[in-house]
Formats: C-alpha cells, structure tokens, sequence
C-alpha cells in the first residue's frame, strides 16, 4: 500500500517540494499543503509547470511538508517501531502508517 525509500525522505525532510503519485497512499498522512500529488504524466507536468511559476507557494509547500514528516518519521518514533515490532512488547507511539 506505501512505498518510501530514502530519496522520498530525504526529500520531504530536508523542506524540498516533493510531488508524489497519488498511488502511493501518502496523502494517508500528508494533505495538498505538504506534499504535492499528481495522477498520472499530464497532472505532473502541469503541477511541475505550475510550482515553477509560484515559487512562495512551492516553498510553502516544501516547509510544510518538513515540519509533518519530522512529525511522524522521526527517528524516535521509527526505532520505537523497530523494536517493538522485533521484540512484540507494546509500543511507546502511535503509527500513523501502521493501522
């Protein structure tokens, strides 16, 4: 149902605008004002001309996005997971992906 890999997140959490298939789920977690979603080859192309042509609100997006992702995938709570997952003891979070 998700999909994520490195460059997604280093992406999102260094505040860059990240525009991302609708497929993957993620607006699951984040909303139109922190990640960019596009449906196929034709959307991404006019959101990708759109955002280059409005830089306050591409930058906007990208900050956003940031400050959500730090939220929800930060290191403690993704070690959280890891062990509890591994050990099957209860957890310390609640995880947004994980219902």
């Amino acid at each position: 149902k998700y999909y994520s890999s490195n460059r997604i997140a280093t992406l999102i959490a260094n505040g860059i605008p990240t525009l991302i298939d609708e497929k993957i789920k993620y607006s699951d977690f984040f909303s139109n004002n922190e990640l960019i979603f596009y449906k196929n080859i034709c959307d991404l192309i006019d959101k990708v001309n759109f955002y280059k042509k409005n830089e306050r609100k591409r930058i906007q997006i990208g900050f956003n996005g940031k400050l959500k992702y730090l939220k929800i995938f930060n290191n403690k709570i993704i070690s959280d997971y890891i062990i509890h997952k591994t050990l099957g003891t209860k957890p310390s979070y609640n995880y947004v992906w994980d219902k």
